[in-house]
């Protein structure tokens, strides 16, 4: 979500977990036993992605049924990739080394059945790894404890999830126990989730988290490329396979010079920041982060976008429909991303995962549904002109036809 300089009330939702809840107690430090291991890369990952390569966000953990259609959905369409979390606090929640593996393997089989390849999200730490109070979003206070968990997630689909995004948005402070976000105490996490997927399966791919888009710099957020250059300042390098970017498109089409946005308050909604922060409210704030991987010398590693696309919120009382563009201009501004990125950012972007086939959970009262291109309902199916856009629209040949 973005969280910008001028309010909390300015956040766009595509990215919520929902309000921030009451401030936990901080552990002095995240603690670790585990010995610190770096791994050759054994992943080429021009052999495992287009570039770029198609993916969409889906929710397939409660609802067998709609799970089978939604894969459905993303199979018809054309695209190959799918991103869904693992909860940690589902398959280790009533206490540690207790673990529940009955819907995640139900979930696995499905995604196999239906020819995709997955991101696998891992996080939302269970009640008893943290200090921090359910349901916030919080590190481990031990990572070992982390490590464990993504240990037995990727030996035990061994060869089965092509990839794993550890953690969430760790530049929000409500994504990290609500305390000030720091990206050298995300390094440490990243560390330890990279040689756990490592040890376990070695050919997985590792992406760093995917961070939320925004203008604030204070206690209760930081910039994505501010966090970027803090992470390669803490020698994060060896420790992901492909860097994790958020990429909303806000109030503008996605070939929009960012340049122009920051400087346009009609695009930046008035927006306070510095004015090369300003820059995120465009979808080509992916080109700032590219040019910081560039900056630090790690010029070989694809950019993943795990979370993009345009709302169409109506709601009169929406904080989001500043930016809310209409329906036919989410179809065409999808459609249009990945053009532009497969005619400017070829070889370095790797999947670009737009958001989302809606959680079935969710109803037109939900912000998270107009960024949606299914929407929910069961056994009835919304689908938005989006869906039948990317459904029709060319695509790069997978990598295996290449």
């Amino acid at each position: 979500m973005l969280l910008s300089s001028c309010s909390l009330a300015n956040e766009t939702a595509a990215f919520d977990n929902g309000p921030s809840p009451t401030p936990a107690a901080s552990p002095a430090a995240l603690e670790t036993t585990i010995e610190k291991t770096v791994y050759t890369p054994t992943v080429d990952l021009d052999k495992v992605m287009s570039s770029p390569d198609y993916g969409m966000q889906v929710f397939l953990y409660w609802r067998e049924e709609v799970a089978d259609r939604d894969l459905k959905l993303v199979q018809k369409a054309g695209f190959r990739w799918v991103k869904q979390e693992i909860p940690w606090r589902e398959v280790e929640g009533q206490a540690k080394g207790i673990w529940q593996w009955d819907i995640p393997d139900r979930m696995i089989d499905q995604i196999d059945a239906h020819g995709l390849k997955a991101i696998v999200r891992l996080g939302s730490q269970p009640s008893w790894a943290s200090s921090a109070v359910l349901p916030e979003i919080s590190p481990p206070d031990n990572l070992q404890d982390f490590y464990d968990y993504a240990y037995a997630v990727a030996s035990r689909y061994k060869g089965r999830i092509e990839a794993y995004q550890i953690w969430n948005e760790p530049n929000l402070a409500r994504e990290w126990g609500n305390r000030p976000p720091n990206p050298a105490e995300y390094v440490e996490m990243l560390k330890v989730g990279y040689q756990a997927v490592k040890a376990a399966d070695p050919q997985a791919i590792v992406i760093s988290a995917g961070l939320a888009p925004t203008t604030r710099h204070d206690a209760e957020a930081i910039p994505d490329i501010y966090f970027v250059q803090g992470m390669y300042e803490a020698e994060a390098a060896p420790y992901f396979d492909a860097l994790g970017v958020h990429a909303s498109g806000y109030k503008s089409p996605p070939e929009i010079d960012p340049a122009i946005v920051a400087v346009t308050p009609e695009l930046n909604n008035g927006d306070s920041a510095p004015e090369e922060l300003r820059r995120v409210y465009s979808f080509r704030h992916v080109e700032d982060i590219r040019e910081t991987m560039v900056r630090n010398g790690d010029t070989a590693k694809k950019i993943v976008i795990l979370e993009f696309g345009w709302t169409v919120d109506p709601r009169s009382d929406s904080p989001y429909r500043w930016h809310a563009v209409t329906p036919e201009q989410q179809d065409k501004y999808l459609q249009r991303a990945y053009a532009y990125a497969e005619a400017n950012w070829r070889p370095w972007i790797g999947v670009m995962s737009l958001i989302y086939i809606a959680d079935p959970q969710w109803t037109m009262r939900d912000e998270q549904t107009y960024w949606s291109i299914v929407y929910p309902g069961y056994p009835e199916l919304q689908t938005a002109p989006a869906y039948y856009g990317v459904l029709t629209m060319v695509k790069v040949p997978p990598v295996e036809a290449n």
